[in-house]
């Protein structure tokens, strides 16, 4: 069955980085595009990451551009979300997902928090 397994949340000062790792296995991983997304607090999921499976195309939404970086290694079936110069409002808990014939498959998500 597919799994997701992401790692890596913690708690950060504002400014900090984090690298978010997600697991994945039970479904041919370099034929699937990978995305992150989270959900703050009251708040609805939000995409963050998107990476085709080849890894040439990315897209990102503008609240994180030029901070967060999708990644992927193929090899070892895994996705990775850099994130640097971290806010508070980047809190939130982080998953990983892909889209499998119709569905979607979430993992258990991690929690990132962004505070001094």
């Amino acid at each position: 069955q597919v799994q997701l397994v992401e790692s890596g949340g913690g708690l950060v000062q504002p400014g900090g980085s984090l690298r978010l790792s997600c697991a994945a296995s039970g479904f041919p991983f370099r034929n699937y595009a990978m995305y992150w997304y989270r959900q703050a607090p009251g708040k609805e999921h939000e995409l963050v990451a998107f990476m085709t499976s080849t890894g040439d195309i990315t897209n990102y939404p503008d609240s994180v551009k030029g901070r967060f970086t999708i990644s992927r290694d193929n090899s070892k079936n895994t996705v990775y979300l850099q994130m640097i110069s971290l806010k508070p409002e980047d809190t939130a808990v982080y998953f990983c997902t892909v889209f499998i014939r119709s569905q979607r498959y979430w993992g258990q998500g991690t929690q990132v928090t962004v505070s001094s």
